[in-house]
Protein backbone atom coordinates (compact mmCIF):
# COMPACT_ATOMS: atom_id res chain seq x y z
CA UNK A 1 0.00 0.00 0.00
CA UNK A 2 1.38 3.35 -1.14
CA UNK A 3 1.45 5.78 1.67
CA UNK A 4 3.10 8.96 -0.04
CA UNK A 5 0.98 11.52 -0.55
CA UNK A 6 1.12 14.56 -3.64
CA UNK A 7 -0.60 17.96 -3.11
CA UNK A 8 -1.05 20.16 -6.16
CA UNK A 9 -1.99 23.55 -5.20
CA UNK A 10 -2.78 26.33 -8.83
CA UNK A 11 -1.15 29.16 -7.45
CA UNK A 12 -0.87 31.51 -10.65
CA UNK A 13 -4.65 31.00 -10.84
CA UNK A 14 -5.99 31.27 -7.36
CA UNK A 15 -7.98 34.05 -6.55
CA UNK A 16 -6.82 34.20 -3.07
CA UNK A 17 -3.60 35.57 -3.55
CA UNK A 18 -2.15 38.83 -5.58
CA UNK A 19 0.45 39.30 -7.56
CA UNK A 20 3.32 40.20 -5.64
CA UNK A 21 2.41 37.11 -3.38
CA UNK A 22 2.43 34.73 -6.41
CA UNK A 23 5.34 35.76 -7.55
CA UNK A 24 7.35 35.11 -4.45
CA UNK A 25 5.68 32.16 -3.94
CA UNK A 26 6.77 31.16 -7.14
CA UNK A 27 10.71 31.70 -6.24
CA UNK A 28 9.84 30.24 -2.55
CA UNK A 29 8.82 27.22 -4.70
CA UNK A 30 11.74 26.66 -7.02
CA UNK A 31 11.87 23.30 -8.92
CA UNK A 32 8.49 22.31 -7.16
CA UNK A 33 6.73 24.64 -9.70
CA UNK A 34 5.24 23.52 -12.92
CA UNK A 35 5.12 25.29 -16.12
CA UNK A 36 1.02 25.96 -15.65
CA UNK A 37 1.93 27.60 -12.35
CA UNK A 38 0.70 24.57 -9.74
CA UNK A 39 3.38 23.78 -7.16
CA UNK A 40 3.33 19.97 -6.21
CA UNK A 41 4.85 18.98 -3.13
CA UNK A 42 5.34 15.07 -2.71
CA UNK A 43 5.68 14.06 1.12
CA UNK A 44 7.06 10.78 2.24
CA UNK A 45 8.27 11.33 5.10
CA UNK A 46 5.90 9.27 7.29
CA UNK A 47 4.58 6.02 7.29
CA UNK A 48 0.99 6.87 6.95
CA UNK A 49 -0.38 8.56 4.34
CA UNK A 50 -2.49 10.47 6.82
CA UNK A 51 0.90 11.77 8.07
CA UNK A 52 2.25 12.84 4.43
CA UNK A 53 -1.15 14.57 3.79
CA UNK A 54 -0.64 17.01 6.71
CA UNK A 55 3.26 17.11 6.21
CA UNK A 56 2.39 18.32 2.57
CA UNK A 57 -0.16 20.63 3.76
CA UNK A 58 2.45 22.06 5.95
CA UNK A 59 5.18 22.41 3.88
CA UNK A 60 2.88 24.17 1.10
CA UNK A 61 1.19 26.53 4.60
CA UNK A 62 4.79 27.20 4.89
CA UNK A 63 5.63 28.41 1.41
CA UNK A 64 2.45 30.94 1.51
CA UNK A 65 3.07 32.07 4.77
CA UNK A 66 7.11 33.21 3.99
CA UNK A 67 5.13 34.81 0.51
CA UNK A 68 3.00 36.89 2.11
CA UNK A 69 5.60 38.68 4.37
CA UNK A 70 7.30 41.45 1.72
CA UNK A 71 10.81 41.47 1.43
CA UNK A 72 12.55 44.11 3.74
CA UNK A 73 13.97 47.01 1.32
CA UNK A 74 17.78 47.31 1.33
CA UNK A 75 18.72 50.85 2.33
CA UNK A 76 21.76 52.19 0.75
CA UNK A 77 24.66 52.75 2.89
CA UNK A 78 28.13 54.56 3.09
CA UNK A 79 31.28 52.16 3.59
CA UNK A 80 32.71 53.04 7.02
CA UNK A 81 36.05 55.00 7.24
CA UNK A 82 38.10 51.93 8.72
CA UNK A 83 36.99 49.98 5.06
CA UNK A 84 38.45 52.91 3.09
CA UNK A 85 41.50 52.93 4.81
CA UNK A 86 41.90 49.05 4.46
CA UNK A 87 40.96 49.02 0.74
CA UNK A 88 43.38 52.28 -0.21
CA UNK A 89 46.32 49.86 1.79
CA UNK A 90 45.36 47.15 0.11
CA UNK A 91 45.56 49.17 -3.75
CA UNK A 92 49.12 50.58 -2.47
CA UNK A 93 50.24 46.95 -1.62
CA UNK A 94 49.71 45.78 -4.73
CA UNK A 95 51.24 48.89 -6.37
CA UNK A 96 54.69 48.44 -4.63
CA UNK A 97 54.56 44.65 -5.52
CA UNK A 98 54.01 45.45 -9.46
CA UNK A 99 56.81 48.36 -9.28
CA UNK A 100 59.12 45.65 -7.77
CA UNK A 101 58.16 43.12 -10.48
CA UNK A 102 59.03 45.54 -12.84
CA UNK A 103 62.88 45.85 -11.86
CA UNK A 104 65.56 46.29 -14.78
CA UNK A 105 66.42 44.31 -17.31
CA UNK A 106 69.06 41.25 -16.46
Amino acid sequence: MATAAQLRFNLMNSPLLIDPVKRRAATLAGSRLTTEGEIVITANRHRTQAMNRDDALDRLAKILRTALVPPKPRRATRPTLASKKRRLEGKAQRSTTKKLRSGPPD
